[in-house]
Parts: structure tokens; sequence; C-alpha cells
């Protein structure tokens, strides 16, 4: 069951800044960085455990696993990208259900058609208001405890405007949705309009190619963002790095340019101090 410390942060008007991780590495990394919560996103594991786009391929198995062994493995918040609910309402049911007996803290629901796409595809569409209605209602049944949130996400800025964004939004809210999430504001004063027309708090997504990736932390703080997720930060700096120096390995036969952590460094980061001092206390 979900623990009440992702609440009680959020309730105390304290922002809370989670960073994308994908794997157990970048999760580890991101509890010793001393993040206050991670979060899963679908495409980052879509992308590192099955190698395709994230475009409704990657089953709920498929992610759940995962999502399982990273929350075992660190004592922050976890926060989980659950689609559409993979599927109907009583999939969406089964999901809520495993995630909360999985120690998640929060999962974000999606109003697109099912199967979703990442947000930033091309071909996104949403369902009605009153299908994603259904969706937040079922999942605020299927909890066990009022502390394992739900952040409702929709997809309609871009389609059908701002205005409708704010109706569904007010909708999820009353629906049952502990935080909202309007995908794609497009300026500042978008942003602000959210903040004064929704009265739960919202989550804000950063990513480093978009319109308002200008916006540190400290300044969607001050605006009111209670959540802020920066779901491709861990894969795409990963990927950048490793490509780097597989390029050089190839291309020279060694690698000197490329920033590497120490293999001790990483070997402790691990785990590998815990074991050896098992071992010295059980194999004599």
């Amino acid at each position: 069951m979900a623990d009440s410390v992702l609440r009680k942060a959020l309730d105390s008007g304290e922002t809370l800044v989670a960073p994308g991780v994908y794997d157990m590495i970048s999760a580890i990394i991101a509890e010793k960085v001393g993040f206050p919560a991670v979060f899963i996103g679908g495409y980052g594991i879509s992308a590192s455990h099955l190698g395709v786009p994230d475009v409704g391929i990657m089953t709920f198995t498929d992610i759940l696993e995962r999502v399982r062994m990273i929350s075992e493995a660190i004592t922050k918040p976890v926060i989980v990208d659950a689609d559409t609910g993979y599927g109907g309402l009583v999939n969406l049911r089964h999901a809520v259900r495993s995630y909360e007996k999985a120690g998640v803290a929060a999962i974000q629901i999606e109003d697109q058609e099912f199967p979703k796409r990442c947000g930033h595809a091309k071909g996104v569409q949403v369902c009605t208001s009153d299908e994603m209605v259904k969706r937040i209602s079922v999942a605020a049944e299927s909890r066990n405890s009022d502390n394992f949130l739900i952040i409702a996400r929709t997809d309609s800025r871009l389609e059908l405007g701002l205005d409708e964004a704010i109706k569904r939004a007010k909708s999820y809210s009353k629906a049952g949705a502990d935080l909202i999430f309007v995908e794609s504001p497009q300026t500042v004063e978008e942003m602000e309009q959210l903040k004064k027309d929704i009265d739960i708090p919202l989550v804000f997504k950063m990513v480093p190619d978009g319109k308002l990736s200008n916006l540190d932390s400290k300044v969607l703080a001050e605006m009111g963002f209670s959540l802020l997720i920066y779901p491709t930060l861990g894969f795409l700096s990963a990927a950048e790095a490793i490509q780097n120096a597989f390029y050089e390995f190839k291309t020279t036969g060694l690698v000197k340019k490329q920033t590497m952590q120490r293999f001790d460094e990483f070997s402790s980061m691990i785990g590998f101090e815990e074991i050896y001092s098992f071992e010295d206390r059980w194999d004599n």
C-alpha cells in the first residue's frame, strides 16, 4: 500500500521535482543525487526494454515488472505513467490495484483513446470527457488508500484548445483526481490561467526542446506548480553519453574524451560494499 510521503509533501505546499527514470541504474542514481521522487514514463521503458516507440506496443506486464523492481530498490516515492489504463475499465482497475500493491505512490492516467501514444507523437487523439471521468472514477474506487494519488492528464489542449482542457480538468477533479496535468500549454499566460482556474495541485512536464523549456524548476515552483516531472532527462542524457563513447571507441580504438564514472565508484553505487560486508560477517 502506498505510504503518505508524497501526499504530505504536496499538502504542505512543497513543489516536488521528479526526474524520469527508466531502469535500475537511473533510479538508484536519482535517489543518491537526492531527488524527492522519481517518475517512470512509458517512453523510456518502451525504448529501453523493447527498443520500440511508445505507441501502445508495450503491455502492462512489461512495465509492471520494471516498476516493481524500481519501487523495491529505492525509498523515494515512485510516480508511474499508467497510460489510459492498458485497455478497458477492468484493465484499469487491475492496474491500479497492482501498482498500489507494488508500492507506487501515484499514477498518471490520460484522456487519450486506446491504444495511446506519446503526447508529442503524431496522431494523438483524445477520448470523450465522459469516458475519462469513468477512468478517474474507477481508479479512485479501486485504490485501497487515499495516499495512492491519481494524476489526471488531458492531451486536449492542442486538439481542442485551452478552454476545453480547463473544462476537462475541472471534471476530472470532481471525479476524484488528486492532481491535474494539462499537456502542452503553449505560453506562460496559459500556465497562469491553469493555475487560476484549477483548484487542485498541478503537474508540469519539463522537456529539453519545448516552447517553455527555458522555465527552470524554481520559476515553475513560484508559478504554483506542485509536481514537476522531467520524463526524458535520464534516457536522453544516457543515450548521448553512450553514443559518444561508442563512436569514439569505434573510430579511435580508445576512449579518452568521454567522461566516465570510475569503475570502483559505479560498483559502490550499485551495492558491492554491502555485499562485501555481508560476506565478511558470514563467510568466516
